[in-house]
């Protein structure tokens, strides 16, 4: 059953009817690389908006700084030693 309150505000009913019709249609794999997909264009984006923000930064220091923002610091800080990023 779809929960029709959790349409967001800038989906029309019907669109958002179709959206789930087509989702559903598509088999395991098919949804498995779209999520795929989806997950590396939001890494992109958090990766632009790191260099957009630090436009000095080599890629060295971006990729750090995008796997602390994607990690969180807790895990990050776990992963690298407690250590902070090698721009800071």
């Amino acid at each position: 059953m779809i929960d029709m309150e959790n349409i967001p505000r800038d989906t029309s009913r019907d669109a958002f009817l179709k959206q789930i019709e087509v989702l559903r249609s598509l088999g395991t794999s098919s949804r498995a690389a779209l999520t795929l997909e989806f997950s590396d264009n939001l890494r992109q984006i958090v990766k632009d908006g790191v260099r957009y923000r630090h436009p000095d930064w080599d890629e060295v220091h971006v990729k750090q700084e995008v796997l602390r923002i994607v990690l969180g610091d807790c895990l990050y800080n776990e992963a690298f030693g407690n250590k902070k990023p090698a721009h800071e």
